[in-house]
């Protein structure tokens, strides 16, 4: 046969090897005579590897399959996209990789990998973004009530009428909203400037927060939201509004963003004004950096890339940072409608006119927030725009025009407004302008506009000499008349422990100012020395000091005592007692042989849990934490200790902030040996307004360590079974017949099943409440008869 003897040429001669294996498969088929069989092009001479693919020298750790021909790499272009490629013009099948002008291939025949470099803007964008300072924890509350009180009692000077006023509040929550009144009865104890006693309501409303929609619906008395140059007003009735405050880990304003790009795989550290903010690692590729710190003002940012070579780039950009401002897409409002209170503080239920009223604020862009508010009534309708506008580096610009009609008459507000913060300067300006003939919601109960007020304030910080601050208000009244003031201030570190306070005041229409200058020296846990000396507008100078300290939060004593000097002698003294379950004060002030004498006694009684509980003021929320009827168990609250257990296993926290996901911990270390923790720390965030009951499961663990024997006294064998009759427990038996068990009772029966097939059986007694593991034995196992227990 001639095609074998041809084949078998190409095959053995050494003169062949340089030639491609086709021209043998032509040799061979030509010898035939028979034509030969059509094949695709991208077949002919083709080597099929299985490589790992390393893009920009990321691995992907996908092994696929690459076609090689005459140094071309051929890859499904759906592998590629697997890996998060983004091929130009979306091509579908297989692609020659060496075609693309952009793309360098290399082979790796040691790690068998082929190494792929691509344009960096055909890899998957990474957003570096910042988790949030707090991990957001849905809030929760739990069915109960609360009474606040705050008793205040006064004997006045000049032999005036004593008189007790208490500020009560009543609160009801559940899972879903909070029911709340507030308000003050004051009871006089004779004499003939009596005014009667009395109480008098301040706020009734029902409240409900939803979380995931941001939102809170409020019946009842509020005060309606307000932008920086509308006027709020108290009002009864229905609002509904956004509500950040239940969402504490966002951040509403935008914040510092940087885009970029990595070649190879990188590491990318963040300095905010020279200080390391954080570091994160990054894939090559286009990325943008948003994990910054919450930070507002002016600053500094370098970006610090870094390969795996050690090569570096650095970046610095200034920016600006504005908490005026809504980030792009998100949206703010508050729409109110009822009627206005009329002398509040004064009349209990004291309603006016029908009115409505609602702003809305929204980021257009990161640089500009737009924003809207409306006001009627009987007689009056009210319409404003206004924006507040990011010039770049230099600050936040404030635009506002409003017109409004009624009463007869119709009038315009503008207003400009500029502010800008950084680390050594602050200066905030703000301009209102009015005519005679604009009036809004709270020039109906009464209150006169303003003609026009100018605020200009200003801040430097000089490092470590201190820092100063100035203010200046011009107000021209409705009826002309004008007031301007002027304020100075300058306070300083003296060293790590004092520091000093002096501040100016002048009236611009009068000749006379007061001058405050304060020193402050504080003595760790013996208190905080405040020396002072006054100048009254008048030139009269006085002098003061006063020795204070606050009453620790976890319980003990406070004081405050005060001597002041000049033409009044003034003289203060009080002391402060605080427990777990209420803080009582007594002192008195005034001048020399003319004291006012007081006394006050504020907490709260909770009912949760189906128990009542005396505690400090709740003024918010607060947190129940039982322990299962286990007492005098330490508990932590963000790793400071506030207390332990009561008798019944509780302990009430009464100051956590809503919505904060608060840390508590049991302190395990001081409890029995045979007492279990299921879990020592656990977080919970409260609703608004109401408290939670936090369980920590605690058990006693009745347990022994028994020592078991033969009945010739040796121990048992090792590796014998042993099994608690009553629980149905089994252990097996360690060295020196030692065996272990949790769950038993007083009376105990254990059964063994030995090495050898036999069985035996002990039987012991134990002292259940014993507040360690008990050390049974030696006891001897008797024999049973019979092979099975």
């Amino acid at each position: 046969m001639v095609a074998p003897v041809a084949v078998q040429a190409c095959r053995h001669s050494s003169l062949f090897v340089g030639l491609a294996l086709l021209s043998c498969a032509q040799a061979a088929l030509g010898s035939t005579g028979l034509p030969p069989a059509p094949r695709a092009l991208a077949d002919q001479g083709t080597v099929r590897y299985h490589l790992e693919l390393v893009i920009n020298g990321r691995h992907s750790g996908q092994v696929v399959a690459v076609n090689a021909r005459d140094g071309r790499y051929l890859l499904d272009a759906a592998l590629l996209r697997d890996a998060g490629v983004r091929l130009p013009g979306n091509p579908v099948g297989s692609i020659v990789l060496n075609e693309w002008a952009d793309v360098r291939v290399d082979y790796d025949s040691a790690s068998q990998q082929l190494r792929l470099q691509v344009p960096t803007d055909w890899l998957p964008r990474q957003r570096i973004e910042d988790p949030g300072l707090l991990a957001h924890i849905p809030a929760s509350s739990s069915l109960g009530a609360l009474f606040n009180y705050d008793l205040y009692y006064s004997a006045p000077a000049n032999n005036a009428t004593p008189y007790l006023s208490a500020l009560l509040e009543q609160r009801a929550f559940d899972g879903f909203a909070t029911l709340s009144n507030t308000g003050v009865y004051n009871h006089y104890f004779g004499g003939t400037d009596n005014p009667g006693n009395r109480y008098l309501r301040y706020d009734t409303y029902w409240r409900y927060n939803d979380e995931q929609a941001l939102r809170s619906y409020q019946l009842g008395d509020y005060i309606n939201g307000a932008l920086n140059w509308t006027n709020p007003v108290r009002m009864g009735g229905l609002r509904f509004s956004r509500n950040f405050e239940v969402r504490p880990d966002l951040v509403t304003y935008p914040l510092l963003r940087y885009d970029g790009q990595a070649a190879v795989p990188s590491t990318v550290d963040l300095f905010i004004n020279g200080y390391k903010a954080s570091s994160s690692d990054l894939q090559p590729g286009p990325f943008a950096i948003s994990n910054v710190p919450y930070i507002s003002g002016a600053g500094e940012a370098t970006i610090v890339t870094t390969d795996a070579q050690g090569r570096q780039v650095s970046t610095s950009l200034p920016f600006y940072v504005s908490n005026t401002l809504l980030t792009q897409g998100l949206s703010d409002f508050d729409l109110s409608l009822g009627r206005l209170r009329e002398d509040y503080g004064r009349r209990s239920f004291a309603y006016g006119d029908t009115a409505s009223s609602g702003i809305y604020r929204y980021g257009l862009n990161d640089q500009l927030t737009l924003s809207g508010h409306a006001e009627a009534a009987a007689d009056l309708q009210l319409l404003g725009a206004g924006s507040d506008i990011a010039l770049a580096t230099f600050g936040t610009l404030s635009l506002a025009t409003s017109a409004s009609a009624g009463q007869g008459d119709s009038g315009q507000q503008y207003l400009l407004g500029y502010s800008y913060y950084s680390r050594r300067i602050g200066v905030n300006l703000q301009h209102i302008q009015r005519s005679d003939g604009y009036h809004d919601l709270s020039s109906l109960g009464g209150y006169r506009l303003s003609r026009r007020a100018d605020q200009v304030s200003a801040s430097l910080s000089l490092d470590g000499q201190g820092s100063l601050g100035a203010g200046y208000f011009d107000i021209q009244a409705r009826d002309g008349n004008r007031t301007r003031l002027l304020n100075l201030s300058y306070s300083r570190s003296l060293g790590s422990r004092s520091s000093v306070y002096l501040a100016l005041n002048k009236d611009l229409a009068d000749s006379g100012y007061s001058v405050l200058l304060q020193w402050v020296l504080p003595f760790e846990v013996h208190g905080l020395l405040n020396v002072g000396i006054t100048r009254d507008s008048r030139g009269r100078y006085s002098e003061r000091v006063v020795w204070s300290r606050a009453a620790p939060s976890e319980g003990g004593f406070g004081w405050n005592l005060g001597q002041g000097g000049g033409s009044s002698r003034y003289q203060q003294a009080d002391l402060t007692w605080r427990t777990q379950n209420v803080q009582l004060r007594a002192g008195l002030y005034g001048e020399a042989g003319n004291h006012t004498r007081w006394a006050d006694a504020s907490g709260s009684l909770v009912w949760m849990d189906r128990a009542l509980f005396a505690s400090n003021r709740i003024n918010d929320a607060f947190v129940l934490v039982s322990t299962g009827g286990y007492a005098q168990v330490p508990i932590r609250y963000e790793n400071q200790r506030v207390g332990q257990s009561d008798e019944n296993g509780h302990l009430l926290v009464p100051w956590v902030a809503a919505y904060h996901p608060a840390k508590f911990q049991v302190d395990s270390l001081d409890l029995p040996a045979n007492v279990q923790v299921a879990d020592v720390e656990q977080r919970v965030s409260v609703r608004q307004g109401s408290g939670a009951l936090l369980d920590f499961p605690i058990r006693t663990v009745v347990a022994a360590s028994i020592s078991l024997v033969d009945e010739q006294g040796s121990p048992l064998p090792l590796g014998s079974r042993a099994e608690h009759l009553a629980s149905r427990q089994q252990a097996i038996v360690g060295w020196d017949g030692q065996v272990y068990f949790e769950g038993l009772q007083a009376d105990n029966q254990l059964r063994v099943r030995l090495g050898d097939g036999g069985l035996c059986q002990v039987s012991f007694r134990l002292d259940i409440h014993k507040p360690t593991v008990s050390q049974i034995g030696p006891l001897p196992c008797r024999a049973l008869s019979g092979g099975s227990p």
